[in-house]
């Protein structure tokens, strides 16, 4: 997928999503925690009142549950304001987050290549 971040109009559309998100989060975030421990007793409740002939599958299953919960968590410390959202919001928001460092990206790459031909410039007159 190719960003244009040189439109005004996906500057615009991004920070307006942002608010949109920001506010809903901050509305929503009790009910989420609430969704999420409910969620994690039910699979609590389930996985202890499994049969013991599925033990190994149990195990495997806790430890895929245990994987996505550990990088859903690191997904949140590196998202700015991860922390406060649900999954959900979290994956949209990282989406932005993504579009935006790619416009930092080619921001950047101009300004080297920007800075380098000044360099050449400056050698080429003696400077």
């Amino acid at each position: 997928m190719e960003s244009s971040c040189n439109s005004e109009e996906t500057r615009t559309t991004l920070a307006t999503l942002s608010r949109k998100d920001q506010k809903k989060t901050q509305k929503n975030s009790k009910r989420q925690k609430r969704r999420r421990n409910n969620v994690k007793k039910v699979l609590k409740e389930s996985s202890s009142n499994c049969n013991t002939d599925n033990a190994g599958n149990n195990q495997e299953e806790d430890d895929d549950k245990a994987e996505v919960e550990e990088k859903i968590l690191a997904l949140q410390k590196i998202v700015p304001g991860g922390e406060s959202l649900g999954v959900d919001m979290l994956f949209e928001e990282t989406a932005g987050y993504i579009l935006a460092l790619q416009c930092q990206i080619k921001t950047l790459k101009v300004l080297a290549t920007f800075v380098e031909g000044s360099d050449k410039e400056r050698m080429k007159l003696g400077g």
